[in-house]
């Protein structure tokens, strides 16, 4: 007969190495927290419906109190030969307690339990991840209060386009990481519930009570189909989901903080923990930490689409594929977690060259829209002052020059709607000043901005 907890039917035991291949022990003991939290509460539940003794219980919950001491010692020895987590505990109650362990399993399977570790796991690190997010919005924060007067480069399609507040393009990435919050905190929805005492996928005859052990637990809502239950993996789904979003999100500013910390734009320096080395040219500071999170970001999306994949073609309820949900989940923590950390303290770390930012918008023609609206605004159809201030601009490149350097005479015989106030209204910090409406660049505006994100915090 074979040795394992299940092997009452079978004969032959597997060789060793297909137990290696089928066995998950070598990740799921990450869940070893929330598996004996569930088994308390299952153990708990069980003596109040009158299903175990107290005597039982008190055992039971006795030797998982030990294990539990054990775990957060980090003295526990686990085994590919009893496959999981939930298998490896077991034999190790069991092991400690006695026969009477064995009872600890009574209304409940491994498919069931399993569900509950990962609802558990999700419910406590998705705390942990907004957490997180809120730091690193911080930071922005700080950066953006102290540079809501610094002149930026605005750009598209990576050309200058319109002077901007850098306070302004900062707190872009603040929103961005709003939602990426309220994703995840509008996940706990569907991961604060309970899949304890679904059974295997049809429930049990023992007289249990699972909202009992959902309270427990801390759960605001059991499922309410017990197939359902156990094959639900929606929840990780999603987790995957905002975490890709997030990486995007990530990724997009750290290709923002490679570039403005190249030798061609200069306009911040990152601090040296952030930074690395050549080992051949001695004059290198490499941003690799933003470079690793920029790469990073495609092995979150490679996690989403693999369960994705799993998922599309299994039948209910449990099926040993979906042992695959567990490696990309923890990986996918793993990777937002440290990216969330590198990120606040690099941003928060980093300096600003605001002399080089000032001199950028005063030596390129992103005040050229300035100049188009000066002359709508005087009555020129737009369509027609866009075309002279084309004009304009390729008369500057001509010269070698930029628009406020052109003489007024210039100006008027390309329009006689321009007269001398027009130096003011090309002036950079004009253009970002008279950018006041609700959202804009203004540097009033971005004022009202920065007070409405504290208020998210």
């Amino acid at each position: 007969m074979s040795g394992k907890l299940w092997g009452g039917r079978f004969q032959n035991s597997a060789e060793q190495w297909v137990d290696e291949f089928g066995a998950s022990i070598g990740f799921d003991q990450q869940l070893v927290t929330e598996d004996l939290e569930g088994s308390i509460a299952h153990v708990t539940m069980l003596g109040a419906c009158g299903i175990l003794s107290q005597d039982e219980v008190n055992t039971i919950k006795d030797g998982l109190h030990q294990l539990q001491q054990k775990a957060t010692e980090g003295s526990l020895e686990f085994s590919i030969a009893n496959e999981d987590i939930h298998l490896n505990l077991e034999k190790m109650l069991i092991d400690l307690v006695g026969p009477v362990g064995g009872k600890l399993h009574t209304g409940r399977s491994r498919n069931d339990q399993v569900a509950t570790d990962m609802h558990l796991f999700l419910k406590k690190r998705v705390h942990e991840v907004v957490s997180l997010i809120e730091a690193f919005q911080k930071a922005i924060m700080t950066q953006a209060e102290e540079n809501i007067d610094t002149l930026a480069p605005g750009y598209t399609h990576l050309q200058r386009a319109q002077p901007i507040s850098f306070a302004h393009h900062l707190m872009t990435y603040f929103w961005m990481l709003e939602r990426d919050k309220q994703r995840f905190v509008e996940s706990l929805k569907r991961i604060d519930i309970s899949p304890l005492g679904a059974g295997a996928l049809a429930g049990t005859t023992f007289p249990i009570d699972r909202e009992m052990s959902a309270e427990l637990l801390g759960f605001s809502a059991v499922y309410q189909n017990s197939m359902d239950a156990v094959s639900d993996r929606d929840f990780i789904v999603e987790f995957l989901s905002n975490g890709s979003l997030l990486m995007a999100h990530l990724s997009r500013f750290a290709e923002e903080i490679i570039l403005w910390s190249s030798e061609e734009f200069k306009f911040i320096e990152l601090d040296d923990a952030f930074s690395t080395g050549s080992s051949i040219m001695p004059q290198k500071k490499n941003p690799d930490m933003a470079e690793l999170i920029r790469g990073k970001a495609g092995r979150v999306y490679g996690n989403l689409m693999g369960l994705l994949t799993v998922l599309k073609g299994i039948p209910l309820a449990y099926n040993k594929d979906m042992q695959e949900d567990k490696e990309g989940m923890f990986d996918t923590l793993h990777t937002i977690v440290g990216s969330l950390k590198i990120f606040e303290g690099m941003v928060r770390t980093m300096t600003v060259a605001k002399e080089t930012l000032h001199k950028a918008v005063h030596q390129d023609f992103s005040n050229a829209t300035e100049l188009a609206d000066y002359l709508a605004t005087k009555g020129m159809p737009f369509r027609e002052a866009h075309a002279v201030t084309g004009k304009l601009v390729f008369l500057c490149i001509q010269r070698g020059i930029y628009l406020l350097d052109l003489p007024i005479e210039d100006l008027q015989e390309a329009s006689s709607l321009i007269e001398s106030d027009v130096f003011d209204v090309l002036a950079p910090e004009a253009a970002v000043k008279r950018r006041h409406s609700l959202g804009g660049t203004g540097f009033d505006q971005v004022k009202i901005q920065i007070a409405k994100a504290k208020e998210c915090l």
